[in-house]
């Protein structure tokens, strides 16, 4: 058998109390007070009223006084308020809403009125609730999502001698679209890919989660970039819509001092050169992943020296906003690799960050529009 709800009715003056009685018993279990401290005691007495109809001017304690100290008390401060009061001023109403309350039945009561407005704010109490119930839901099924993306992306940085490797991956939501791993054929030969799911939240999530198993099968000649994207298109292609990835992959193989590179609609990867002090773009591009079966790819292979730096990102970082609306951009993104070369992985991707939310003119975590992903990648002496 459903429980009534319980109604708290505080009033100082007797005949009042009988009188909501008499409205609202059929329908609801009734507790009374005749004074705010009484009241403030009750609210807070197991079981806790659904609702709490409240006289407005009561001696010592007024009801816009115990109304702000339910509203201030974390206990009492969702159970919703409707003020009884003899007084129609525009100023009385005004001030009980400021207080929290959230309705008024005026003096001498209507049984019509009282039933309306009770039952409604009971019902609107009950849709909060509820509302509350699925978003705490929603928040633990992202949160579990979350989990689980994380655990798809590495642990950590392979240990290669020869490469020092860094990596930031900082989702705009609770789940992003970006992708990051790592196939690590032996010590001289490392195969890394970023990748960068269209759209955001969950849907991007899952799709990003399938190129963990997509990429996991290119393993086998991981030395070639455009045989590896051809495999993943294959793998993804019909698999969703209208969504799409870019992805950038390279193969470092230390043995031949040479990187190779492909791309998928991805952007550039740049390439900090010690010997000329400067970076340059290593921009072989293909189709986006997903909705181009017919797709083929390209590789070019660049080589390698100590003192070298490759730097991978998604385009949460160059489409970065100011408070004018002017994007981080490229240009300005490769300047900084060159400007900051001597620092070393960890610390370069560090001081970026910093620099984006400066450029932003915001708290780090704020003011971000997309997915950001960086991997900075430095070859070391043989």
């Amino acid at each position: 058998m459903e429980h009534k709800k319980l109604i708290l009715v505080v009033d100082d003056e007797p005949v009042n109390l009988r009188l909501a009685n008499s409205i609202l018993r059929d329908d609801y279990s009734i507790r009374t007070a005749t004074n705010g401290v009484e009241a403030l005691r009750l609210a807070q007495s197991a079981p806790m009223p659904d609702l709490i109809l409240l006289d407005v001017m009561m001696p010592k304690m007024n009801g816009y006084d115990v109304c702000r100290s339910l509203k201030a008390n974390l206990q009492t401060r969702d159970i919703p308020v409707i003020f009884l009061t003899g007084q129609i001023k525009d100023k009385d109403e005004t001030q009980g809403f400021e207080v929290g309350a959230v309705d008024y039945i005026h003096k001498p009561f209507s049984v019509a009125v009282v039933n309306a407005r009770v039952r409604t704010h009971i019902m609107l109490r009950e849709a909060r609730e509820e509302l509350s119930r699925q978003l705490m839901a929603i928040n633990n099924e992202l949160e579990m999502a979350r989990e689980i993306q994380l655990s798809i992306l590495p642990s950590g940085t392979p240990k290669i001698a020869g490469l020092n490797i860094a990596t930031r991956y900082i989702p705009m939501s609770a789940v992003g679209g970006d992708f990051y791993d790592f196939i690590s054929v032996d010590e001289k030969h490392l195969g890394i890919l970023i990748a960068d799911v269209s759209g955001h939240g969950l849907p991007a999530a899952l799709i990003a989660s399938m190129l963990k198993v997509a990429l996991f099968a290119q393993s086998p000649h991981a030395f070639d970039p455009a045989r590896v994207l051809a495999g993943l298109n294959q793998s993804l292609c019909g698999k969703f819509r209208p969504h799409f990835v870019t992805v950038a992959y390279i193969f470092v193989d230390l043995e031949k001092n040479v990187v190779s590179h492909a791309g998928a609609g991805h952007p550039p990867v740049l390439l900090w050169r010690k010997r000329e002090g400067m970076a340059r773009e290593l921009a072989e591009n293909g189709l986006l992943l997903g909705p181009f079966a017919e797709a083929t790819f390209s590789s070019i292979q660049v080589p390698l020296e100590a003192g070298d730096r490759l730097f991978l990102y998604t385009d949460g970082i160059v489409e970065f906003r100011s408070p004018a609306g002017e994007d981080f951009g490229g240009d300005r993104l490769r300047q900084f690799i060159e400007a900051n070369h001597t620092l070393s992985a960890e610390h370069l991707l560090e001081t970026l960050l910093s620099q984006l939310w400066r450029w932003a003119e915001q708290a780090p975590g704020t003011a971000q529009l997309d997915d950001i992903t960086l991997i900075a990648i430095d070859i070391l002496s043989y």
